[in-house]
């Protein structure tokens, strides 16, 4: 029921430690999967068991940020697959720490182009394509800091915020095309970085890598199809 096998997924983010998880969760599940970094060498020296495989395809060098190099990556997924069935977009930034009257504006700058820029052009980029094979299934990944800001991380919850608005916005107007567009809300996720910067804290409270893939897996399959414009929270313990 939650199968992906021979599904065309591209993965955004793909070195990070949530996309690196998601990625080895849909190759397992029998997908094709597209990988994608900004570093030109990164995602095959991370993915190298896989680099030789016609069922996968890595694309570094990539600007999430810019509609013509992602016009590049639709052009080599569709070169060689012929379709994109499923768009994961788990690049994104944090920063944060001051309040919002003392913080640097171009971390307003950085957050938003990293998390809001990004996410919206690498939709723009798939739908066309979704739309002219008639469905797909597009996940963004927003915060819980965008449903409730703390002090300290404004530019960081208004960014993640407008993830989410625009994650609604989308699946409203693409639900008639059957484009299910849906947004997960992590909380603080276990990775080796966030538990160096922040030794004391109680790791098991936190959300592991692991579960929010198998979220991601469920929205991207045909078990998702009736969930449409979501914001579903996995904050573990947390």
């Amino acid at each position: 029921m939650n199968s992906l096998k021979d599904k065309v997924a591209i993965i955004t983010g793909a070195v990070g430690n949530l996309g690196r998880t998601t990625a080895r969760g849909f190759q397992q599940a029998g997908a094709h999967t597209v990988l994608v970094d900004r570093s030109p060498d990164r995602v095959g020296d991370v993915f190298k068991d896989i680099a030789g495989s016609t069922n996968h395809l890595l694309v570094g060098g990539i600007d999430l940020s810019d509609p013509a190099s992602l016009g590049k990556l639709i052009e080599q997924t569709l070169s060689r697959f012929g379709r994109v069935d499923v768009l994961v977009n788990t690049v994104g930034a944090f920063r944060g720490g001051k309040p919002a009257h003392e913080a640097d504006p171009a971390d307003w700058d950085f957050l938003f182009n990293a998390n809001v820029r990004t996410t919206l052009t690498c939709c723009r980029a798939v739908i066309p394509q979704m739309m002219k094979q008639k469905g797909g299934k597009i996940i963004t990944v927003s915060s819980r800091e965008g449903l409730e800001a703390h002090a300290g991380f404004a530019a960081y919850s208004a960014s993640k915020s407008a993830v989410l608005r625009l994650t609604e916005s989308l699946a409203a107007e693409l639900k008639t095309s059957d484009i299910n567009v849906n947004c997960i809300m992590p909380s603080i996720i276990d990775t080796p970085q966030n538990r160096a910067a922040m030794p004391n804290a109680d790791f098991s409270k936190w959300v592991a890598p692991e579960a929010i893939a198998d979220v991601i897996a469920f929205l991207a399959s045909d078990a998702a199809r009736a969930v449409n414009g979501a914001a579903l929270p996995v904050y573990g313990k947390g």
